[in-house]
């Protein structure tokens, strides 16, 4: 039997305080009072690094205030909202707390989406404004939205101008196809355009509790994207639940490696939010690339390195890791997607940094349990519950709570960062929600010490680099394809990615189709995370469960059986 409700509490560090009181302890804000904090504690401290380029937290501060200013005198305020479809870049901390300022709710965007995906997620959410950069691998879709949907306004940013000097220069010069052309009209604002002002403005009253600062969307359990509404409470709670975890730090003197991008949810609290409420300089590359990430850790010598499992194990893979010091890192923490138990001890082995292992969910804000840096760090394990997190197993069939270890249960999660529900979906709301508890649909077990161990998912998701791929919408992408009869999408094991879509599809009579051509049709449909890694066409019918419906299950044991061979 389990010792004590709450029995984790005697594995915990032992200058860490799980206790259910933290909820009260926990001092909710507006997220953007974590900036407006740093920038006076530490206002020429550096803030931001990108590609070479540095910004104070005082320069950081300016701009924020000005675009709020801007964004407001354009009609932004309380119940607009307005998406970031941005790279990691200087602009994503900039307008992030600009729109947080107006009172205006933040919708994250996948710069990767492909047109459709873009389309629904901006009418589901009602999005009237988009910020993003002048590339045309990103505008050019984003320019179709203001002809197709309800989008007033796209906010333009110049790429260049967050690059130093040559840099700047030779991007403009030598990557012009690159760079998208802009009309110089009403449904356009440019960035320079929305910060010329003096930077007075008076943000309106926020109600933490109730305000939603961010719809960021998931597809939960059931694979249909929809948006979480998280609160200014329920981001600022998650910030100090994670700063409890990592207390042992120096506001305004360390380092923050982002080469995940910010728009995910992971990378949002534990790289752009931690870092602002501690005053770490974040130090930003556009995208993860192995060799740039290892001379960019041995040149900026950054302290903490939150990434996915995948990027550690690229990491242990490299053919010349000794030639690079990462001496510089002291924590690392994964989330995303599982982390393998050898990937861990290879990185750990290599770097002499800890790496822990957490774990969360879009719908958490995202982080509701991690290992502890100091104490047991179990392999294979997702830790602890967080300061004032309660997380109970759950019976899948019953709903009945497990109260043995070392028994399988629906991991069900009750914290301050638990989002107020899903955007406009009160029913699936009511699907997850029980008694004040999240239903996530993993599910996992306790050890004798309240560690978590996850062992199954319920959700029919592919989890490829840490980010969530729903083999609905690819399906019904491939669907579209006149030849197609039948179509199964499901998740098999990539040694690189953790996980990669495989398509089994059953062309109609008569009709042939090569994986290239479903590609080709495939690739204003979806995005390239999306894209099936393997695709097996076959003669027959799929096969099928006792009442006729595809049966993934079957097709993922013949998988595992010829893995076997």
């Amino acid at each position: 039997m389990l010792q004590t409700k709450h029995f984790w509490n005697n594995s915990y560090p032992a200058n860490i305080q799980w206790d259910i009181q933290e909820y009260a302890a926990l001092q909710t804000c507006p997220i953007y009072h974590y900036l407006d904090i740093s920038c006076k504690n530490f206002p020429n401290r550096p803030a931001f690094q990108f590609m070479g380029k540095s910004w104070t937290w005082e320069e950081i501060g300016n701009l924020v205030d000005r675009m709020a200013k801007g964004l407001h005198d354009h009609g932004v305020e309380k119940g607009v909202k307005v998406g970031l479809c941005l790279p990691n870049c200087p602009y994503f901390l900039i307008a992030y707390y600009a729109i947080a300022k107006t009172g205006a709710t933040i919708v994250n965007y996948n710069p990767l989406y492909a047109e459709d995906e873009l389309a629904k997620q901006i009418e589901d959410s009602q999005t009237d404004y988009i910020v993003t950069v002048d590339l045309s691998l990103i505008y050019n879709k984003l320019e179709k939205m203001l002809h197709s949907t309800r989008l007033n306004q796209i906010i333009v940013c110049p790429f260049s101008a967050s690059l130093p000097f040559p840099k700047n220069f030779l991007f403009s010069f030598f990557k012009k196809s690159e760079q998208a052309k802009i009309p110089n009209d009403d449904r356009h604002v440019f960035f320079k355009q929305l910060v010329g002002n003096d930077g007075r403005f008076q943000p309106p009253a926020i109600n933490v509790d109730e305000d939603i600062a961010l719809l960021q969307y998931t597809g939960g359990t059931t694979g249909v994207p929809k948006g979480a509404m998280l609160t200014h409470a329920n981001l600022t709670a998650n910030v100090e639940q994670c700063a409890r975890w990592f207390h042992d730090v120096h506001p305004g003197q360390e380092r923050m490696l982002a080469v995940i991008p910010f728009f995910h949810v992971f990378a949002m609290t534990t790289i752009l939010n931690l870092s602002v409420r501690y005053g770490f300089e974040i130090i930003a590359s556009p995208r993860f690339n192995l060799n740039e990430t290892l001379e960019l850790i041995q040149k900026t010598r950054p302290h903490f390195f939150p990434a996915v499992p995948a990027i550690y194990n690229a990491i242990n893979a490299h053919a010349n890791i000794k030639k690079y010091d990462l001496t510089s890192l002291r924590y690392c923490i994964s989330g995303g997607a599982p982390l393998p138990v050898e990937v861990k001890r290879s990185f750990e082995s290599e770097t002499g940094c800890v790496l822990v292992e957490g774990y969360g969910l879009t719908e958490t804000s995202p982080v509701a349990c991690a290992n502890p840096i100091e104490g047991a760090n179990k392999s294979g394990s997702i830790g602890l519950p967080l300061p004032g997190t309660v997380i109970e197993l759950h019976d899948p069939e019953t709903g009945d709570l497990v109260s043995q270890v070392h028994t399988r249960g629906e991991i069900w999660i009750k914290g301050p960062q638990v989002m107020k529900g899903y955007w406009n979906r009160p029913d699936e709301t009511a699907k997850v929600m029980a008694n004040g508890f999240l239903k996530t649909g993993d599910v996992a077990e306790y050890d004798e010490d309240g560690y978590l161990f996850i062992v199954d998912r319920i959700k029919d998701l592919i989890l490829v680099n840490g980010y969530n791929v729903y083999p609905r919408m690819i399906e019904e992408a491939i669907y579209k394809h006149p030849s197609i009869e039948e179509c199964v999408v499901a998740g098999v094991t990539d040694p690189a990615r953790g996980e990669v879509p495989k398509a089994w599809i059953k062309l109609k009579a008569g009709r042939s189709l090569t994986e290239e051509d479903l590609r080709l049709f495939l690739e204003d449909k979806i995005s390239r995370i999306e894209m099936p890694r393997h695709i097996e066409f076959r003669d027959q019918p799929l096969p099928k469960t006792m009442i006729g419906k595809l049966s993934k299950k079957d097709l993922l044991a013949e998988e595992i059986s010829k893995m076997s061979l």
